[in-house]
């Protein structure tokens, strides 16, 4: 794991170690084969250079060295991670960052409709540009803030995450094996309304804690997914399991 206090120079999350890491986790990936994939820290938006983005802005993932080497774009972390998954391989992100919606640029969009159901939204680009596995399974946890710099660090038990990685870890705690993705998104979003657990947060800090989660509000957990028929994606999200 790479992390800024790291005494290894090659655990340090630069962009060379992360370009690293992200190749060697994909490499000779295989039939049952199954990847996690996890980045907590700064996103950014650049302007798009290929006409690929339907907004005009590539995201991107900013390493600790991003100010002298530049980000990661969304267009290589694509190349990277997404397109090498083969069939029977099935890969999960989590990115806790802001802008980073659609940074692995999956081509199916799930979010929770003003009815309160989920729905599945077609994000694939005009172009026509694919941006999907080699028939692996890619699903992309997020909290969705495209267009807005929205962040908050939440305490935890293994120490101060961002707050959508709190969510999707006490909704992973709190809810039963075999979930679906569906109900782990439901149960993420009440955790961020309500400031970081199904409790009220007690003690010198809950109500600060609270107040800064609830700012947060224009960041809502979303799973993007690669889908190879558009009638799949549309299906509920409820039929789909984590294992």
């Amino acid at each position: 794991m790479a992390a800024d206090d790291q005494r290894d120079p090659f655990r340090l999350p630069t962009k060379d170690n992360i370009r690293m890491a992200m190749h060697w986790l994909v490499q000779g990936c295989s039939y049952g084969d199954s990847l996690v994939f996890h980045f907590s820290g700064i996103g950014a938006q650049v302007a798009d250079d290929d006409g690929d983005e339907v907004d005009g802005y590539d995201e991107a993932l900013c390493p600790m060295d991003a100010f002298q080497k530049g980000p990661i774009l969304d267009d290589e972390i694509n190349e990277a991670i997404v397109r090498p998954l083969v069939h029977g391989v099935r890969f999960h992100a989590v990115v806790d960052a802001c802008y980073s919606a659609t940074v692995l640029d999956l081509p199916f969009l799930c979010r929770v409709a003003r009815n309160g159901y989920w729905q599945w939204e077609d994000q694939r680009p005009p172009s026509g540009a694919w941006k999907g596995t080699s028939g692996g399974q890619a699903v992309l946890f997020s909290g969705y803030s495209n267009g807005k710099s929205n962040f908050a660090v939440m305490p935890d038990a293994y120490g101060s995450v961002g707050a959508m990685t709190h969510s999707f870890v006490r909704a992973l705690e709190c809810e039963p094996r075999g979930v679906t993705y569906g109900r782990l998104l439901t149960s993420m979003r009440t955790i961020m309304k309500c400031g970081g657990s199904y409790d009220d947060m007690q003690g010198p800090i809950g109500a600060p804690m609270q107040h800064q989660l609830q700012r947060r509000a224009g960041a809502k957990p979303v799973v993007f997914g690669d889908v190879r028929h558009l009638p799949q994606a549309l299906r509920p999200v409820m039929s789909t399991y984590v294992q």
